[in-house]
């Protein structure tokens, strides 16, 4: 694999091919939340399964971490939700802030970007240092991996509290955490979930790993994404195929998570993005397959 740099953004190739783009210092509206992202995100043959800066929800970029309720403020974008009130336009919406990289590495199997961030409200309190790495990894077979870590400490001297929209009072918006937004092609897609579940029936449910099936226009063909969180991970799906596609493993969907001044919360996710159409029983092979 090779990786290419420029001042703004890292681009991971392989085969001739862009995987994905890592802007690390975004140019955007201060209302979208400004934070590093992942778009264009692509299959081995070429296909984009993200989307950028969609009509609906400008703030959706990609493939981002985010986080929608923390302490009252929004490090999501766009509106808060508000018990009683609904969608609210409030001046609470804060950046995370590329500081460094640690480490970059790259050889023919395997790209590590381990990265330095810092969150601060739209006030300028610094609340949050994050230690972030992207390991793309298992390029075979029409298919490859995106594993995701990152650490959030809590630098602020006052406990912090994840919530998501559902904690706040909307129910099945339990949206905050690792966040993708799927191609406009892909509405209407496929969800296939363990234990032999699928639709949207699994939002908000428990799972180790859900995988979406989305078709493109212009090209026959299709791709799979899988997503699949480690053993004991907290992970309640936030999941939709309409009005548009999106999957974010939420880490505080029904209830809130509590960071006590000085401590850390550490997540993992993987992505595995496939260049044709899964059926169940191969979407289910690959998920045993995942080590950690």
């Amino acid at each position: 694999m090779k990786l290419e740099h420029s001042a703004d953004a890292l681009s991971v190739l392989a085969g001739g091919v862009e995987l994905l783009r890592y802007v690390f210092r975004p140019d955007m509206d201060p209302f979208e939340g400004p934070k590093p992202y992942l778009h264009p995100v692509r299959t081995l043959a070429g296909d984009v399964v993200t989307a950028y800066r969609p009509h609906d929800h400008r703030w959706h970029k990609g493939i981002q971490m985010t986080a929608s309720h923390v302490s009252g403020e929004n490090f999501w974008g766009g509106g808060s939700y508000v018990r009683g009130k609904g969608y609210v336009d409030l001046p609470n919406v804060g950046t995370m802030r590329h500081e460094e990289f640690t480490e970059i590495a790259a050889d023919d199997d395997r790209v590590l970007i381990a990265e330095r961030l810092t969150w601060h409200t739209q006030s300028g309190r610094h609340w949050i240092d994050e230690n972030r790495t992207l390991t793309i990894h298992d390029v075979a077979d029409g298919a490859w991996s995106l594993t995701f870590t990152t650490s959030l400490r809590n630098v602020r001297d006052a406990p912090l509290t994840f919530g998501s929209p559902t904690t706040n009072g909307r129910e099945l918006a339990g949206y905050t955490g690792l966040f993708w937004r799927g191609p406009r092609p892909f509405t209407g897609g496929e969800i296939v979930a363990s234990d032999g579940r699928g639709g949207e029936a699994v939002m908000g449910e428990p799972g180790p790993w859900l995988a979406f099936v989305g078709r493109h226009d212009e090209v026959d063909r299709a791709s799979t994404l899988l997503f699949v969180d480690p053993p004991g991970a907290r992970t309640r799906w936030f999941v939709r195929s309409g009005p548009f596609a999106a999957v974010n493993p939420s880490f505080a969907f029904h209830d809130e998570v509590v960071l006590d001044a000085g401590d850390t919360l550490d997540l993992a996710h993987r992505i595995v993005i496939a260049d044709t159409a899964w059926d169940r029983d191969r979407i289910e092979a690959h998920a045993k397959e995942q080590t950690w």
